[in-house]
């Protein structure tokens, strides 16, 4: 397991305060505003002057607008009564919070609303007072319900403006959209106002540390030294208030602090007041505060001294909700009491024993009190990056159209200032708005919420997006070249020097479909948040909160996938103008006219928008993004994520796709809650409460000694780890990626060759994923490199379904670890050859690899000079082969030749001439040397080829050289340096797949009975074959060489070596010459792993031709629970679903369900006694078999290689018997695992515990389906992996002594018979030919089936008369007592009656599913499918057939 951490939902507890060293932030020397008014408007008044009325005492009047133009409000009328408004400050009264216009008749009136219906003087107080046809309108006003504080927001100025004068709102100031003047006659006049906190007799010190826990920083994250003034953003105060002042309830406020790394951090903050002792106090600091009179220093009494403080949390997850409620919680603690338990216990209980929800456990239900608790839940999952955003806050404070007037200035980076009095939804709305740019990335300064102290960023010349509190502008003038955001007032206020684009500067549809979407969201909203009281409560009275959340979250992510179209449709195409970086990069590369098509790009758009492209082409954000799509960067889900967005978004359409490109992700919800109980109250020895004795007077000091240490066991239980997966994220999936292999596996499930590649692709992908283990144990890593390259070529030619890209990117990912790059150019040239365009994720494994790794020089040296001599030499020698060929002739002929010829070879190509420094799959280890002319002949072993290099080092470990049977790589046979093609002749590769592995024809020979029929029936069946080029090298070539017959009789018979094995790529024994299609493991085999990978040590000398000293043989065939039949592999898997989480597949027979197992036989032979071991293999004959010889052709058939050490006969019985029994057996069966849910498990396991698993022998033990799983798939397509030496470090294996191999073998039949059943047909036949079987207990069964039967069938099926032995099989009685059905279908029974009395070479299984087809089509029609079915006489599916050529019938019966 991975040794990182488990998160902690809360990081460190911060108290901030007032400290000794804190200075004052109000300095004489700042540019400061004229002072602040200091008691709020508590009363509004109007007067008619015309009439006599005069300004009321302690009132003010404004006659003037903010211009200077007087105000009348009745100007133009000819009966002007001259009305004015007044206003009056104070603090004898609750202060007025808001204020309006209203039109009698035509408005309703608002509840909570005052009408100011009459003058101080009991006239008539309307506004319009020109006649009785006029509009009757009068000023309303709304006052504060409660005392809320000495520093409650009210309003505090008022203005009138005339807009026809060139007047805007003031800055900070509410306009109220209802024109005074309403007759036809004089200018429109509006009233504005301004709503902050009047307060006075207040100092301001900046914020200091007064507590921490925990006391030490954690090596991840330090805890920042700017923290307390975020916590208290306009500073620590001091306050002098009156005596009998009401305490004002808590401020809540968040912010976001970001790294250096990009990473973000999270805080939530309470601000509140407490008593502050003034002794504490100076003089002038008294003076400041009123509390000593001016003139003669006499204290003033009647006033309290406040100071405000803050406690703070700071997480890397933004639970703000959650976090508010425990700060809350804390508060309230410190200030009631007593308690038993102390302060310090509640904090240290919620950040130890509180875990972070996880998929198993995602809600936490936390108990702090008996009154007092908090759900925290399981973020929600999405491919976006987490943030602290809310854009139903951002759509409530703004609207639609000036959030997209904001979309435009955050695009093209201008310098944003929101402000707003409530702290808390600065930090919203900041997230907000650097989260619609998606994927975009804002890359200039921002804080959502700024301090007072570092409000010098606001001069800064730089684009920044900066949150602050209104009350900034009571003490400071603006900036102004800034574009102000009010979001108490929904006004955006631009600057004449930084003028902003028009939204319609934007492409025009996708705005408008933006628009549209935001103005249907809006009104949702406003509905959702204005219904009536009653129906809310009731709402909430029963319970629906999880209805009303959901429904809040389902606005918040359509909010956000509008914005999120937006953009997939502004950058539309943009991945066809990316550049990858050229072979041998240049050191400028990293530049963004590098890497992306930039003029290009801009051509693709409309001309009419040139403008704002050209601004967004010329941004960071642009930049760094192309960066990271570039490269391989911590973005790669959300990149490619946005990439499926972009290719679902349509831009001509003036409405928003049918698919939605979000969508709420339930998958991982469960139901299940932890409960955290609060933490126990201590008691008494004798078992009594103790008494409650800890209280407060204010928030207390943090005492470490009442802190409680972590509890790592629970934590370790509840916590999922954060990021427990592997360094690397090539191997992983992103979950778009999962979800169109879902989509591909569901489209092809129907289509049975599609089908049968789907699954091979993703047992390709298991391997691509075990790839870096295995290179990592690979002696040589560029060899292992150059397999996987071959196997994408392989899986490309074969035309494998691949869902995702990942084996492309794990290859491209080792390439640049391993210093390949051109390696990974070519596999980029596999993928465009296969028309898959690289995602974000691989397109930067690409870069990083090309870019990162050493180039070889480009200079032309010797190396490229000795390659034209090479060619040079060779088109010499290719002239002078006729020749040498009529020599070698004559020399046969006459019988002097000593050294065995060999047919001649295809000429190697010359090789074109490169300075890369590449090297072919079949290139030599070493550097060819120059030879002399007379020994250029291509046959000769002085050669430099590959396969003379290999028999040199066999020759040098002391082990037989294998025999020459042909050439695998004529075009690079001379070792080219030069060759950069991983290529293999296709002609070649022709003949590997249909020729069968030939025999040489021994001088001894057993005789069997019915030796003509035999004779007949391989006439019959395989009427036009002759031998394979290969067969002519070995059986006629080889008598007619007298080196080749010496070498016969000095060294015994043997099995390929496995070095010949990697060498020539070979056929399995299932593949034969007329086979419609060859599965790709058939073809070619990369075992090193048949016996080299799978030993414990290297054994000297001959050991490597003993036989292994483990064994395993596993079986896939499964009995259906329903109708007892045996399901054999292909048939599995065709029975497979498309669900990654299903494992069951489906019987053919009875359509039943059921989960199929693999069986697994592991055969110990350790400390055995040793000799030589050259009479336990049968000898092979010398020429191709004789099938009137049973014995010999089933010697011959089972000596053919499999994946793993070669096997003996068949399921080694001759081999067992020769070694005795084995010291140790076992039998374990596990499920069999469809690829699609294997994929998924290996992908779990990979990134918790880490890829470092597949590697260690635990696995064996700890994970046994996957690790079984995996080795049967492995060995099945012929790929190489250290699994089977992992065997040997686990409990079913004695600890090996010495050098020891494993041996796997994969068995088409059961490993060990049901009980009564009826021995198959094959097994009576080696019964019958005296051929000793692996399981002797079938041969005491009873059975109807003579040897004359079985002959009979044969003869049947050479005749091609399939449906007489299926009949004469349906026609014979069962056994006396016996089972009336056998467990294998008839169709099992006579396919491996024929592999067993013919040989693999001479059955040809697809040319008998023909004719088996035809003869159940014909016998239908007589007997009925039903009762054909009933019998088990069906054919397999044409699924179950595609699956096997997919995957090759490479298993023993």
């Amino acid at each position: 397991m991975s040794d990182e951490k488990p998160p902690q939902l809360v990081d460190y507890f911060v108290v901030a305060g007032l400290t000794d060293a804190s200075r004052p932030l109000e300095d004489e020397t700042q540019q400061q505003r004229p002072a602040r008014p200091s008691e709020p408007i508590t009363d509004v008044a109007v007067i008619i002057r015309s009439q006599g009325e005069e300004v009321p005492h302690g009132f003010t009047c404004i006659e003037t607008t903010t211009s200077g133009h007087p105000v009348d409000l009745n100007a133009g009328l000819l009966n002007n009564p001259q009305m004015f408004i007044c206003y009056k400050r104070g603090r004898d009264k609750l202060p007025l919070i808001e204020l309006g216009v209203h039109y009698e008749g035509k408005d309703r009136p608002k509840p909570g609303y005052t009408i100011l219906d009459t003058t101080p003087y009991s006239r008539s107080a309307n506004l319009n007072s020109g006649g009785p046809g006029h509009q009757r309108t009068f000023l309303v006003y709304r006052r504060a319900a409660e005392p809320q504080g000495h520093n409650a927001l009210g309003v505090t100025d008022i203005c009138l403006i005339m807009p026809s004068k060139g007047e805007s709102t003031p800055h900070t100031f509410c306009r109220v959209d209802k024109n005074l003047n309403t007759s036809m006659w004089g200018p429109a006049l509006f009233l504005c106002y301004k709503i902050a906190m009047a307060k006075a007799n207040t100092l301001v010190y900046e914020a200091g540390l007064l507590g921490r826990y925990p006391e030490q920083d954690s090596e991840s994250f330090p805890l920042p030294e700017s923290v307390p003034v975020f916590c208290l953003p306009m500073g620590a105060t001091i306050e002098s208030w009156p005596a009998d002042t009401k305490y004002p309830l808590p401020v809540f406020s968040t912010f976001v602090l970001t790294g250096a790394s990009g990473d973000k951090v999270y805080g939530a903050a309470i601000q509140f007041h407490e008593a502050f002792a003034r002794e504490r106090l100076s003089e002038k600091q008294r003076l400041r505060l009123g509390l000593l009179s001016v003139v003669d220093r006499r204290p003033i009494g009647g006033r309290s001294v406040q100071t405000r403080k803050s406690i703070c949390v700071l997480s890397h997850w933004p639970f703000f909700d959650v976090f508010r409620k425990f700060l809350m919680f804390i508060y309230r603690y410190s200030i009631s009491g007593p308690h038993v338990l102390p302060l310090e216990t509640h904090i240290s209980h919620f950040m130890h024993n509180v875990p972070f929800p996880s998929p198993q456990r995602p809600r936490i239900l936390v108990q702090m009190s008996p009154y007092d608790n908090l759900l925290l839940c399981q973020p929600v999952s999405s491919p976006l990056p987490l943030s602290g955003a809310s854009f139903l806050t951002l759509l409530q404070n703004l609207g639609a159209d000036n959030a997209v007037t904001l979309l435009v200035a955050v695009l093209t980076e201008q310098k944003l200032l929101i402000h707003s009095l409530r702290p808390d939804v600065l930090t919203s709305v900041g997230e907000a708005l650097v989260s619609m740019i998606f994927p975009l990335r804002w890359q200039c300064p921002y804080i959502p919420l700024c301090p007072l102290a570092l409000a010098d960023v606001l001069s800064a010349p730089v684009p920044f997006v900066v949150g602050i509190h209104s009350s900034y502008f009571d003490l400071h003038e603006p900036p102004k070249d800034v574009i102000f955001v009010d979001l108490d007032t929904n006004n955006i206020f631009q600057s004449e020097e930084r003028k902003l684009l028009s939204p319609r500067a934007l492409p025009r549809r996708p705005c408008k479909v933006l628009l549209a979407s935001l103005h249907s969201l809006s009104q949702q909203l406003h509905e959702m948040y204005n219904k009536p009281v009653e129906e809310a409560s009731l709402e909430f009275l029963l319970t629906d909160y999880d209805l009303v959340y959901g429904r809040r979250k389902q606005l918040e992510l359509e909010i956000r996938a509008a914005f999120l179209r937006f953009m997939a449709c502004l950058l539309k195409g943009y991945r066809s103008f990316l550049q990858p970086i050229a072979p041998a990069p240049p050191e400028k590369s990293r530049e963004t006219a590098s890497l992306f098509l930039l003029q290009g790009f801009l051509k693709s758009r409309d001309r009419a928008y040139q403008k704002f492209y050209g601004q967004l082409l010329r941004t960071q954000l642009f930049t760094q993004f192309i960066e990271d799509c570039s490269f391989a960067s911590d973005r790669y889900t959300c990149l490619e994520f946005f990439d499926s967005c972009v290719d679902k978004v349509q831009v001509e359409l003036e409405k928003p796709e049918d698919v939605p490109l979000m969508e709420l992700d339930d998958s991982h919800g469960s139901e299940h809650t932890v409960f955290i109980m609060p933490p126990e109250e201590p008691t008494a020895p004798d078992g009594s409460e103790l008494p409650a004795s800890y209280c407060y007077d204010g928030f207390p000091t943090l005492r470490p000694e009442l802190l409680e240490p972590a509890q790592d066991l629970l934590m370790a239980q509840l916590c999922q780890a954060r990021s427990s997966a592997p360094s690397s994220p090539a191997p992983r999936r992103t979950k778009q990626e999962m979800k169109v292999a879902q989509r591909v596996a569901q489209k092809y499930f129907g289509v049975p060759d599609m089908w049968a590649k789907c699954l091979l692709g993703h047992c390709y992908g298991l391997w691509f994923i075990y790839l870096p283990t295995h290179v990592r144990a690979a002696p040589s890593k560029v060899r292992a490199l150059q397999l996987a390259y071959e196997v994408l070529r392989k899986m490309e030619t074969h035309k494998v379904v691949l869902p995702d890209e990942v084996c492309y990117r794990i290859l491209m990912q080792l390439c640049g670890q391993y210093g390949e790059p051109v390696l990974s150019v070519r596999v980029l040239l596999e993928m465009k050859r296969a028309g898959i365009v690289p995602n974000t994720i691989t397109y930067g494994y690409y870069n990083k690899a090309v870019l990162e790794s050493k180039w070889p020089a480009s200079t032309q040296g010797g190396r490229l000079r000795w390659a034209k001599l090479r060619n040079v030499v060779l088109g010499a020698a290719q002239f002078r082969q006729p020749l040498r060929q009529r020599q070698r002739q004559a020399g046969e002929l006459g019988g002097g030749l000593q050294e065995p010829p060999a047919p001649p070879r295809p000429r190697a190509a010359l090789q074109r001439q490169t300075t890369w420094a590449g090297r072919s799959l079949r290139d030599p280890p070493a550097a060819p040397q120059l030879v002399k002319s007379g020994s250029l002949s291509f046959p000769r072993a002085e050669t430099t080829t590959l396969e003379a290099g290999v028999g040199q080092m066999l020759r040098a470990l002391g082990a037989p050289e294998p025999p020459r049977v042909r050439d695998t790589a004529p075009a690079s046979a001379e070792g080219s340096l030069s060759d950069v093609s991983f290529a293999t002749d296709e002609s070649e590769r022709a003949d590997e797949g249909g020729a069968p592995s030939g025999g040489r024809r021994d001088a001894e020979s057993v005789g069997t009975p019915r030796r003509g029929l035999a004779a007949k029936l391989q006439q019959l069946l395989s009427p036009g074959k002759r031998p394979s080029p290969r067969h002519t090298a070995e059986g006629h070539g080889g008598p007619r060489d007298g080196g080749g017959t010496e070498q016969r009789d000095r060294d015994p018979p043997q099995r390929r070596s496995p070095m010949d094995t990697l060498l020539h790529p070979r056929e399995r024994p299932e593949s034969t010459a007329s086979e419609s299609s060859v599965s790709l493991g058939s073809e070619f085999d990369f075992s090193e792993t048949s016996l080299g990978s799978h030993k414990a040590a290297e054994p000297p000398g001959d050991v490597a031709q003993e036989p292994p000293a483990v064994e395993v043989l596993l079986s896939s065939c499964s009995r259906c629970q329903g109708c007892g039949s045996l399901v054999y592999d292909e048939e599995v898997m065709a029975g497979w679903t498309s669900d990654d989480s299903n494992l069951n597949t489906t019987c053919p027979f009875c359509d039943r369900a059921f989960v199929p197992f693999l069986s697994i036989e592991i055969l110990d032979f350790q400390q055995a006694p040793s000799g030589p071991e050259d009479g336990s293999v049968p000898t092979p004959a010398a020429q191709g078999p004789v099938l009137s010889d049973r014995h010999r052709c089933l010697a011959l058939d089972e000596a053919e290689p499999e994946p793993g050490p070669p096997p003996g006969l068949c399921n080694g019985c001759e081999e067992r018997a020769a070694r005795g029994p084995p010291r140790r057996q076992e039998r374990v069966a596990f499920a069999y695992l469809s690829p699609l849910v294997l994929r998924k498990e290996l992908e779990s396991l990979v990134e918790n515990e880490g890829s470092e698993c597949l590697a260690q022998a635990a696995l064996v033990d700890s994970h046994p389906i996957l690790y079984w799983n995996l080795l049967w798939y492995f060995q099945r397509l012929g790929l190489p992996s250290n699994l089977p030496r992992l065997l040997l470090g686990s409990q079913h294996v004695q600890p090996p002594d010495a050098a020891t191999t494993v041996g796997v073998r994969l068995l088409w039949d059961v490993l060990v018979p049901e009980p009564d059943s009826v021995p198959p047909l094959y097994v009576l036949w080696r019964f019958h030919s005296n051929v000793p079987g692996r399981l002797q207990a079938w041969q005491q069964r009873e059975h109807p089936f003579s040897l004359a039967f079985l002959e009979a069938v044969l003869r049947h099926v050479g005749l091609s008369e399939v449906h007489k032995a299926i009949a004469l099989f349906l026609d014979t009685p069962p056994a006396h007592g016996g089972p009336r059905h056998t467990q294998r279908s008839i169709y099992r029974e006579i396919l491996f009656l024929m592999l067993a009395a013919l040989g693999r070479e001479h059955t040809d299984i697809a040319a008998f599913d023909k004719k088996y087809k035809s003869a159940y089509a014909k016998l239908a029609g007589s007997l009925g499918k039903e009762e054909l079915r009933r019998r088990r006489a069906q054919p397999p599916s044409s699924k179950a057939i595609d699956c096997r050529k997919s995957f090759g019938a490479t298993l023993e019966c």
